[in-house]
């Protein structure tokens, strides 16, 4: 799988920012966090083609009269067409990374290189082979003329009309050519001041999961600003004033089309949030795959000292930083506000990833700081049942090279401090300290770390785990021998399949900082003009990087992504009545995601994640197994025969015997499949 946003890891010892002695534990067991960098912002898009605007259509030829007639049938596959004029076509890594991230299977057909016939749209036995087509552009132009004929085009509607097949043209140019989407024209030209697209009532039923009041960001864009002609069979879905920006249109043989007139690529906010629908919309709400959107934080290292980095550069080890009782409640009333506040985060619920080495078993169970040991300890056992708690080991010591033993130590008798203590801890569960022992090490004392691959992990971690009941370990997105070959999926890794590595993301907020200032001094010695890795012109301050940082949040959200983000626990310091720089983060985020959706956000716990994780596993297995999914669009029913064991997501069908949710108006289901079990849902168009 590509991933976008994960970026290089390093270490270095070359600048107090970056350098060691990070210790994040006990001072004696300190051990070094290496440099582990997210993305600074969403990738540039490169610029879209301008394409042709040509008048006059190709009449499609009647269904009685085309050589290319197909047999008709009640029956499609649940399977997608992608039309592309070429592999270089800007739109094509559009319509795979959405399709990719929802789960549903398609086909690319490259234009220039294939002479369209019906066999390629139609089985054998007269089952359409795919229930939406998906154009890069209307007349596949973009790379000068159009991509197909007129016996290709005539083909391709021949096909829809017969099966009642929907068309999306991603980026459309007004023109009659090769057919008349009722635009006309306006200005045109790239957006350099970012456009604020209003959803008009019927695109506010076309994209329901949005708020209709939400205004969709377009920048980075080449845009035909259009007029619909009068009389003509088309509504508008997204505007700005008078300008159509959007439209569905039914042809004159009753094909419907839905267009986009200007451009989208993979890595842009507004593909985002349109992507699903116009895909759900093409194949009216009956497809395979889904999309929900989460938002989950680990906060690391709750009861350890953790490195504390200065706006001066001062970087102190001994102890360093260490969260007070009191700000364990405060932690927990920022999260209640944060739900409070937002409803659509009302899941909201923090990990901790815990070092029992730290807690002290005689401190009682209350919020106050009086008549205890240790404060801290207190108020978590009173706060206990208000986070979910996760096993980062006893010491936080570096899992590279420890033996069995040691391991088993690390891992049993954290969880063994965790639940005396009065925590409900998963023992499926273990996040390792730094993510180390999966593969991703120094050779050298303070060398950069080096990506082994998952072959590369400690075998004595691994047994240790495995032997005392974990089955997920926790990777990180930015390792690239931790990233899934499939969106929102598990490794089962390949020394201990018993045990899967389900991967975090990791931010640029450091482990080491507590406050705005710290923050500012550490993300500008690492990414400003003279820092270790020059990325923006001047130094940005703490609102810059935080806009930044939930940039790249908000990104992993509306893609669906179901992985967590790593915070530590100075990042939870309140610096300010209420403020922490997690929820800060955190609430910009919700915000954000709020201004323009209507359907929650999801805040499931480790085991779901892990589980769910390794469903998409299965589920994307199942779908490169085939055969595919049929709907009979007569009897509305959606029928499964398997190659494989395992798992497959449908939305928009379900039966009373299966495990389905709804999410908005989508109804989600999660299908156990098996070879020789023919299974049947009830499919519920839109």
């Amino acid at each position: 799988m590509p991933v976008l946003l994960a970026a290089v890891v390093t270490g270095s010892a070359a600048s107090p920012a970056s350098s060691a002695p990070a210790g994040d534990g006990h001072v004696e067991h300190a051990h070094e966090h290496p440099l582990i960098r997210a993305a600074v912002s969403r990738p540039k898009q490169p610029a879209a083609p301008k394409l042709p605007v040509v008048n006059g259509p190709v009449m499609a030829a009647t269904a009685t009269t085309s050589s290319h007639h197909v047999n008709a049938s009640s029956k499609v596959a649940l399977r997608v067409l992608v039309l592309a004029s070429s592999a270089t076509d800007f739109g094509l890594p559009t319509w795979k990374s959405t399709l990719d991230r929802i789960g549903q299977p398609y086909d690319v057909i490259l234009a220039k290189n294939t002479t369209l016939q019906a066999g390629h749209l139609v089985n054998n036995d007269g089952t359409a082979k795919y229930n939406a087509v998906l154009l890069t552009d209307n007349a596949l132009s973009s790379e000068g003329t159009s991509a197909f004929d007129s016996a290709e085009w005539s083909v391709l509607w021949s096909y829809e009309r017969t099966y009642g097949i929907r068309q999306v043209s991603l980026y459309t140019s007004y023109g009659t050519y090769p057919e008349d989407y009722c635009l006309r024209a306006g200005t045109e030209g790239p957006i350099t001041t970012p456009a604020q697209l209003a959803l008009t009532q019927p695109g506010s039923q076309f994209f329901d999961y949005l708020k209709a009041s939400a205004r969709i960001p377009v920048s980075q864009s080449y845009v035909y600003r259009s007029r619909v002609q009068s009389g003509c069979q088309a509504t508008p879905l997204l505007t700005v004033g008078s300008d159509v920006y959007a439209v569905t249109s039914t042809a004159p043989d009753g094909r419907e089309r839905a267009a986009l007139t200007f451009s989208s690529g993979e890595y842009q906010l507004h593909t985002d949030l349109l992507g699903y629908g116009l895909l759900r919309w093409a194949a009216r709400g009956v497809l395979i795959g889904e999309q929900r959107h989460y938002l989950n934080l680990d906060i690391d290292d709750w009861f350890n000292h953790t490195a504390h980095l200065y706006p001066d550069g001062r970087l102190e080890t001994n102890p360093g930083f260490r969260l007070s009782g009191p700000e364990a409640s405060a932690t927990h009333a920022q999260q209640n506000s944060l739900r409070d506040r937002y409803p659509l985060a009302d899941e909201f619920n923090l990990n901790i990833p815990y070092n029992g080495g730290g807690l002290i078993s005689n401190a009682p169970s209350r919020c106050s700081a009086m008549n205890t040991p240790d404060p801290l300890s207190s108020f978590s056992r009173c706060e206990g049942n208000n986070f979910r708690w996760i096993n980062h080991t006893l010491e936080h010591p570096a899992l590279d090279f420890t033996t069995y033993a040691e391991n088993v130590a690390e891992i049993r008798d954290n969880l063994a401090v965790g639940r005396d203590a009065g925590f409900v801890v998963p023992g499926d569960n273990l996040k390792t300290p730094a993510y180390s022992g999966l593969g991703v090490y120094s050779t050298t004392p303070d060398g950069p770390l080096k990506d082994f691959g998952l072959t590369g992990s400690n075998p004595h971690l691994l047994k240790a785990a495995k032997d005392l009941g974990v089955k997920v370990l926790h990777g990180n997105m930015s390792f690239e021998g931790h990233q899934p070959p499939c969106f929102n999926c598990a490794i089962t890794h390949p020394l201990e399949p018993a045990v899967s590595v389900v991967p975090d993301w990791p931010v640029n907020i450091g482990y080491q900082v507590t406050t705005p200032a710290e923050e500012t001094y550490l993300y500008n010695s690492l990414y400003g003009p003279n820092g270790q890795f020059p990325t923006h012109p001047r130094d940005l301050t703490y609102p810059e990087i935080l806009a930044l940082e939930a940039e790249v949040g908000l990104e992993h959200v509306l893609s669906g992504s179901v992985y967590v983000h790593t915070f530590h626990q100075g990042n939870a310091h309140h610096y300010a009545p209420g403020k922490s720089l997690a929820f800060d983060w955190a609430e910009e985020v919700v915000r954000q995601y709020s201004s323009y959706y209507n359907v929650p956000l999801k805040g499931p716990d480790w085991t779901w994640v892990a589980n769910y994780a390794k469903a998409r596993s299965a589920h994307h297995n199942e779908i490169k197994a085939g055969p595919d999914v049929v709907w009979d669009k007569v009897t509305n029913i959606v029928t499964v025969s398997a190659d494989t064991t395992g798992s497959l997501f449908i939305t928009g069908a379900g039966g009373l015997l299966v495990p389905s949710e709804r999410y908005g108006t989508d109804l989600i289901t999660q299908l156990g499949v098996r070879p020789g079990l023919g299974q049947t849902l009830l499919a519920q168009p839109r």
